[in-house]
C-alpha cells in the first residue's frame, strides 16, 4: 500500500510539473507577442507624434501602449509565480532526496562493517558449514550470495541518488537565476511604465484648455459616424430583404417545378398551362413581404452561418499587424472622462499602406462610397455580416467570393493625422456584435 501511495504520488507531481512547464511556455510565446506590440506600437508612436498637430491621438496610441506594458508586467509576474511552484516542488523532491540518500548510507555503513567482520574465505565456509542439513546450507548459501546483490544494489542505488541530488540542484540554482532576471525585468517594466504613465499626464494637462474645441470635433465625428451607420443599417436591411426575396423565390421555383411534374405524369395540362401556372407562383411569392431585419437561411446558407459562429475568439484581424485603439460601445473620451464617444465596432490603428483582409470566407454584399477618399466593403457570412470601412481603394465587387484573409482594399491613411486607421463591424442581421469577442487576441 504505501509503495502504491508513493507511485501516485510520483505520478501527480510529474503531471503537475509537466503542466508547469506547458504553462510557462505559452506565457513565453504571450511575452514576445506583448513585446512585439509594444515595439510595433512604439514605431507608430513615434511616427504619429512627427506628424500630428494636436495631443489627443498621441494620447491614445500612448495609452494602448501603457495597458500592453500593464500587460507585459502581469505576464511575468505570472512566469514568477510559476517558477516560484516549480521552485517549491524541487526543493521538496531535494529534501527527499536527502532523506533518502542518508537511510541508504546508514544502511550500506552497516553492510559494510558486517562484511567487514565476515570478510574471511573461513568465517563464509564455517556459517555454511555448520548448517544443520543440506537444505539449511543451501538457504545460508542463497543468503549470503542474495546479501552480496543486495550490497551492490544499494551502492548503484546511492549513486544514482547522488546524480539525481546534483541535478535537482543544478535545477534549481538555474531557476533562480531566472526568477531574479525576471524579477529584474518586472521592475525594469515598472519604471517605464511609471514615466509612460507622467508623459502621458503631461500632454493632457497641456491640451486640457483645447476642451471646447476638441468637444465640438468629438460632435462632428460622432454625427458622421451616425450617418454612416444608418447608411450601413440601410444597406444592411435590404441585403436581408434581397437574400429572403431569392430564397422565397428559388421556394416557389421548386413548389412550380413539383407541380408541373406531377401535372406532367397525370398528362392532365399542356406546356402552356404548366408555364402559365409557374409564372403565377413566383409572381404570388415576389408580392409576399418578406423580412428586412432577420434572414431566412437556406440550408447552405446556415452551414456558412454556424462555422461562422464556432470561429468566434479565433478570427484574424482584418489586417496583417495592428491594435485596438477604439473600442467598441459606448466609453469615456481618453482625456476628457465626462465625454461620452459611441463606437458600433472597433477601430485599429496599423501601418501606413497597410492592406485590408477578409476576416472570413463570404460573399460581398455591398461596396459603399462613404466619401471621396473613404469607402467601405461589406461581406456576408450566412446571416452574419462583417464591414471594413476607411478604405482607400477597394479591390473586390459586388456578389464577389472572398477567402479568409483575402486582400479586399487598402487602409486609408488620414493627411491629417497621419494616422491609419479601420473600423471594423461585425453584425448578426441587423444586430451589433463587439468584434473584440470574435477576434483572435
Amino acid at each position: 500500500m504505501p509503495k502504491f501511495l508513493l507511485s501516485l504520488i510520483f505520478i501527480f507531481m510529474t503531471s503537475f510539473m509537466w503542466s508547469q512547464e506547458t504553462q510557462q511556455e505559452k506565457l513565453e510565446q504571450r511575452k514576445a507577442q506583448i513585446q512585439q506590440e509594444i515595439r510595433e506600437n512604439e514605431k507608430l508612436l513615434q511616427s504619429v507624434k512627427k506628424k500630428e498637430k494636436t495631443a489627443v491621438n498621441v494620447i491614445v496610441i500612448q495609452s494602448n501602449k501603457i495597458k500592453l506594458k500593464e500587460k507585459l508586467i502581469n505576464t511575468t509576474e505570472k512566469q514568477a509565480k510559476l517558477l516560484s511552484n516549480d521552485m517549491y516542488i524541487n526543493q521538496l523532491q531535494i529534501n527527499k532526496l536527502k532523506r533518502e540518500l542518508v537511510v541508504l548510507k546508514e544502511d550500506y555503513a552497516k553492510m559494510i562493517v558486517k562484511s567487514y567482520k565476515s570478510r574471511s574465505e573461513e568465517s563464509r565456509a564455517m556459517f555454511i558449514l555448520s548448517s544443520e542439513n543440506f537444505l539449511q546450507a543451501y538457504k545460508r548459501a542463497q543468503y549470503m550470495k542474495q546479501y552480496t546483490s543486495y550490497r551492490k544494489i544499494q551502492g548503484e542505488e546511492i549513486k544514482v541518488k547522488s546524480k539525481d541530488l546534483v541535478q535537482y540542484n543544478d535545477k534549481l540554482d538555474v531557476q533562480k537565476t531566472a526568477k531574479k532576471k525576471l524579477i529584474a525585468e518586472n521592475e525594469k517594466e515598472r519604471l517605464a511604465l511609471e514615466k509612460e504613465k507622467q508623459e502621458q499626464q503631461k500632454l493632457v494637462n497641456s491640451i486640457k484648455k483645447d476642451k471646447n474645441k476638441i468637444a465640438a470635433d468629438i460632435k462632428k465625428k460622432q454625427q458622421e459616424a451616425r450617418s454612416i451607420d444608418k447608411q450601413i443599417n440601410r444597406l444592411i436591411r435590404e441585403a436581408i430583404a434581397e437574400s429572403n426575396r431569392r430564397a422565397a423565390l428559388e421556394k416557389a421555383k421548386a413548389k412550380a417545378l413539383a407541380n408541373a411534374n406531377l401535372k406532367a405524369e397525370s398528362k392532365t395540362t399542356t406546356k402552356a398551362e404548366t408555364k402559365a401556372e409557374s409564372k403565377k407562383i413566383e409572381r404570388e411569392a415576389a408580392a409576399v413581404p418578406v423580412s428586412s431585419t432577420k434572414i431566412e437561411l437556406t440550408p447552405e446558407a446556415k452551414i456558412v452561418a454556424d462555422n461562422f459562429r464556432a470561429n468566434r475568439g479565433r478570427l484574424p484581424f482584418p489586417v496583417e499587424r495592428g491594435f485596438i485603439s477604439l473600442g467598441y460601445g459606448d466609453q469615456a473620451h481618453p482625456v476628457y472622462k465626462s465625454l461620452m464617444i459611441h463606437n458600433s465596432g472597433v477601430e485599429i490603428t496599423t501601418d501606413q499602406g497597410a492592406n485590408a483582409r477578409a476576416v472570413f470566407d463570404g460573399v460581398v454584399s455591398s461596396v459603399i462610397v462613404l466619401s471621396p477618399v473613404n469607402k467601405a466593403v461589406m461581406i456576408q457570412h450566412g446571416d452574419f455580416f462583417t464591414v471594413y470601412q476607411n478604405l482607400s481603394s477597394v479591390s473586390v465587387s459586388k456578389g464577389e467570393h472572398v477567402n479568409r484573409k483575402q486582400n479586399i482594399g487598402k487602409v486609408r491613411t488620414n493627411g491629417e493625422t497621419g494616422k491609419t486607421i479601420i473600423k471594423f463591424l461585425i453584425l448578426q442581421n441587423t444586430t451589433y456584435n463587439n468584434p473584440a469577442s470574435w477576434l483572435s487576441m
